[in-house]
């Protein structure tokens, strides 16, 4: 078992524990009661994890999250298309004018 992710937010770690377990990756949250004890211990050691269950899943789980989170991570600041030369706003995954992915995203 493998911790794969952690995170103060807890709709972004429910969000992503989803789309592990439609993949069919077993996985678990830790720490989900834990946040009453802010300020007792360190903040950070309150934050939830999410877990894998099958350590042999850990490369596709992680494809899958940085999948994920490519478009939120892309918001930052604007790129330029490999296809077309064409400059993107970060907001975008995808190029308007030819299709292609952001150089994040690894198909």
């Amino acid at each position: 078992m493998k911790r794969i992710y952690s995170a103060q937010d807890t709709l972004m770690l429910a969000h992503l524990h989803n789309i592990l377990r439609s993949h069919g990756i077993e996985c678990l949250v830790r720490n989900e009661h834990l946040a009453a004890a802010a300020g007792e211990i360190p903040p950070i050691e309150c934050w939830l994890e999410l877990w894998i269950l099958d350590d042999t899943r850990m490369n596709e789980a992680s494809a899958l999250l940085r999948r994920a989170l490519a478009p939120i991570r892309a918001v930052e600041k604007p790129w330029q298309c490999a296809g077309c030369d064409e400059e993107i706003g970060g907001q975008f995954t995808q190029c308007w004018k030819c299709g292609a992915n952001h150089p994040s995203i690894r198909e």
